[in-house]
């Protein structure tokens, strides 16, 4: 009998053994899985959640000399609204920052891969991008403290080592020169520096953000004339990517609120860069067969659509303040309504379809063509 109890007891901690090993297998696996799949594209969200918060800090906190009454509402909401809003974005763009950092330190090669790439590069701008929505928006640091400038510099420096080798890129003609690789998404490079630009410019270093300024709407010329004439393979860009054309109205709405900031005023260079924002919306939207195709099915990428919106809300909202007229105000509003509206509708389409944000069939190389 005792020899029969003690197989027993051995038999029963070899499947507890087993099971254990299972488990930690089952996990291992799933970090692996999570890690080959992620890329710098799942940045979308942290854009669009850092700039609300940017945007409601703006609504709710800062002071206004804007007299009309829907500003004064805005002014009446809780700030503890702002608040949560402020501490979800950091908690998602915290998860998401150590993710990519697992994914450097685990999986070199694909991040290595992203960067050669003619697209996953441009997302490699995010999160710095990201952060400095958030260090613009953050309720405890002040503009003109150690910890803010020591931010900025943590911030400011990834995107001016990107500058230099893409731009250099683009200059020297290199491996790959603008015509062949410009698209859509390498607006997000321009809009790297002109959010660099605009928080350096909330600490008074005009100097500083003069340059990231230059630097980036130069850049941005040159872009942009390559990307109006069709001279790049933007042709080239995926059907799950076409909601990147946004970016075409966020690089200007950037530069009107950046050289705002600069100046202390929304002048006639600002307005005159809300008015292009604008109208290249207005010109999207007319178009909606542009988008049909990728929104069948539900990817990271409809992400794209809620930050260059919510940058329009932005700078509509600067705009009103300055000309002080209804008309401005209702434009004001109509912005911020349907800001609000994509950012909420993302939200909620996402966290319903939550298990295709890593979809199976998404190759790590191929992955890369829907970032």
């Amino acid at each position: 009998m005792e020899c029969a109890t003690q197989k027993c007891s051995k038999s029963n901690i070899k499947l507890v053994i087993i099971e254990k090993n299972t488990t930690n297998h089952k996990s291992t696996s799933l970090i692996v899985t999570i890690l080959t799949k992620f890329h710098a594209g799942y940045f979308r969200i942290s854009l669009s959640l850092g700039g609300q918060a940017l945007l409601w800090k703006t609504l709710i906190i800062e002071p206004t000399k804007d007299t009309n009454t829907l500003r004064h509402m805005f002014h009446m909401l809780p700030s503890s609204v702002f608040i949560v809003l402020w501490s979800l974005s950091l908690f998602i763009l915290t998860l998401l920052s150590i993710l990519y950092l697992l994914r450097c330190l685990y999986f070199f090669k694909m991040v290595k891969s992203e960067f050669l790439h003619h697209v996953g590069v441009n997302y490699l701008f995010a999160p710095s991008i990201s952060w400095f929505l958030l260090l613009q928006s953050a309720p405890f640091i002040a503009p003109k403290t150690i910890t803010y400038l020591i931010l900025w510099w943590l911030f400011a420096v990834p995107v001016v080592v990107l500058d230099v080798k893409i731009y250099g890129q683009w200059f020297t003609k290199g491996k790959r020169f603008l015509t062949t690789v410009a698209n859509p998404t390498s607006q997000l490079t321009v809009i790297g520096n002109l959010v660099g630009a605009h928080a350096a410019a909330r600490m008074d270093w005009k100097e500083s953000a003069v340059c990231l300024f230059s630097l980036g709407m130069v850049h941005y010329l040159v872009l942009f004339v390559t990307l109006y004439q069709r001279l790049s393979g933007g042709d080239r860009l995926p059907v799950l990517l076409r909601p990147v054309f946004f970016l075409f109205f966020a690089a200007p709405g950037v530069a009107s609120l950046a050289w705002e900031s600069i100046v202390g005023d929304f002048d006639t260079f600002s307005k005159m860069l809300f008015f292009l924002s604008l109208f290249l919306f207005i010109s999207l939207v007319c178009r909606p067969a542009l988008f049909k195709r990728s929104m069948r099915r539900f990817n990271v990428a409809w992400w794209a659509y809620s930050f260059p919106v919510t940058v329009l809300a932005m700078a509509s909202t600067n705009y009103a303040q300055q000309v002080k007229g209804t008309v401005s105000h209702i434009i004001m509003l109509i912005f911020l309504a349907l800001s609000v509206l994509v950012s909420f509708s993302l939200t909620v389409i996402t966290l319903i379809n939550s298990k295709m944000l890593l979809p199976d069939n998404d190759h790590p190389t191929a992955s890369l063509l829907i970032v």
